[in-house]
């Protein structure tokens, strides 16, 4: 039975009855939304079918579904997204397709009569914001953006820190994102190599930093200056290397860029198996030809308020983390996170997240943990205390998904997101892959990425 509209200013407020979804994308990240809907809140959602243009993955996640919960699910087309929609009264569609896809399935889920729930990015160019927004105003349907890094204690402390005063008005941030040569590497194997399929790092990767910085600050980006390029991963870098002396290990077990699907049960199974559908690899050289994104990243954001941003991210780091430092009016407050201390040789090729996972594994002098510190003027520094929960980031994503599925309570960080912040955060990176394009400062105003009356009611900055 169809539910009643929702309440809630994303669509995430509580319905009478069971709500139903679909799932559409079926590859590596859609497990977290499907578990959680089975397991922590089967009570209130109802997975009703999952579709995926490569039918051998939702048929791989079908049978998952059904030895693992006794749940029967059905496999849909995408291509029959409104339609299915339609017969099956499906009350929101949970999107975890490649990037380029999402508006497309955004736009048709509102039009069909259903909310959106989708992975970051929003999408990946101002085209597909200027369709979101229509969509959005047209329809009066919701979409929710996925924002877990929110959720994490650390970066809720932080806004806590922020939003208290403590540090007065926020005048400049210093943001630095290393991914190290196992996390980092695995986009360069992927899909999201091509920028025409994930609009690059800054936004594939950035969206979420650049969400963070817009949420601590409580304020919108307006100009934007970027500059990088591919320094270290495909052929041209790996051939420079060599000629210079610096070679690779020979052979795909002595390399530890290479990725040996057979060696993990599960990718071989979602991936490998269902290979000749498509003909997606999962597994590319990340020294290879077709690589368009950026590995070394730099920019400089300036907010409405008056803030800057000094942003950079590094795609080849021997450790895996970020460090952000908020100055103030009245003093700074420093976080530094380890999310993995060394890549060692017998983890070589590991494509897994290290933020998701809690290995505890050392590097020398580098230790995996986390510190917040605020520091006052005319006074001593202060480690503020950290209150993680169990499970992937800090216990956040179980915070996230109860939101999404069960509906916010009264949150004063205000960490539920809507498309108005999934627009706010891309547009940083949309406008830092103009800048790269143009060598020049972009205005995001010049971008055109549909802001609306709508929002201008809502408080949101433009």
């Amino acid at each position: 039975m169809r539910s009643a509209d929702p309440t809630g200013p994303d669509g995430t407020a509580p319905r009478e009855g069971r709500t139903r979804y679909l799932l559409v994308g079926t590859g590596h990240r859609c497990e977290m939304y499907l578990r959680s809907l089975l397991d922590d809140h089967a009570d209130v959602a109802e997975l009703v079918a999952v579709g995926d243009s490569n039918p051998g993955r939702a048929e791989h996640y079908r049978r998952l579904v059904e030895e693992t919960a006794g749940v029967p699910v059905q496999v849909f087309d995408p291509a029959a997204l409104t339609r299915t929609i339609r017969e099956q009264a499906i009350d929101r569609v949970v999107i975890t397709t490649p990037d380029a896809t999402h508006a497309d399935y955004i736009c048709e889920t509102l039009r069909a009569g259903a909310d959106a729930v989708v992975e970051k990015p929003l999408t990946i160019d101002a085209e597909g914001c200027r369709r979101v927004t229509a969509a959005v105003e047209e329809t009066g349907r919701h979409v929710v953006v996925t924002f877990n890094y929110r959720y994490s204690p650390r970066n809720t402390a932080l806004k806590d820190v922020v939003q208290s005063g403590a540090l007065g008005t926020v005048t400049s941030v210093d943001f630095s994102w290393v991914l190290d040569t196992v996390h980092g590497a695995d986009y360069f194997r992927r899909w999201h190599r091509q920028k025409q399929n994930s609009g690059g790092l800054l936004v594939h990767k950035s969206s979420h930093h650049f969400d963070l910085v817009n949420w601590w600050l409580a304020d919108a980006p307006e100009r934007v200056y970027a500059s990088g390029g591919l320094r270290f991963y495909g052929r041209d870098n790996a051939e420079a290397r060599a000629r210079a002396g610096v070679l690779r290990p020979a052979g795909p077990d002595g390399d530890p860029f290479a990725l040996d699907l057979r060696s993990d049960e599960r990718l071989s199974r979602l991936y490998l198996d269902h290979q000749h559908h498509d003909g997606y690899r999962r597994d590319q050289d990340v020294f290879s030809d077709g690589i368009t994104i950026e590995d070394n990243l730099a920019l400089v954001v300036d907010y409405a308020r008056g803030a800057t941003l000094s942003y950079s991210l590094n795609a080849h780091s021997p450790w895996e983390g970020y460090r952000v430092a908020v100055n103030g009016t009245e003093g700074r407050a420093e976080l530094e996170v380890v999310e993995r201390a060394a890549v060692l040789p017998a983890a070589g090729g590991t494509p897994v997240d290290p933020s998701v996972t809690a290995g505890a594994e050392q590097g020398g002098a580098r230790r995996r943990g986390e510190r917040l510190v605020v520091q006052r003027h005319w006074g001593t520094a202060e480690e503020v205390p950290v209150r993680n929960g169990s499970g992937s980031h800090g216990g956040g994503d179980r915070l996230l998904l109860a939101d999404v599925f069960r509906g916010p309570g009264e949150d004063p960080y205000g960490r539920p997101s809507g498309y108005r912040d999934g627009v706010a955060a891309v547009s940083v990176g949309i406008a830092g892959n103009r800048s790269l394009e143009t060598g020049a400062p972009v205005r995001i105003t010049d971008l055109d990425l549909g802001s609306t009356a709508a929002d201008r009611r809502s408080g949101v900055p433009a």
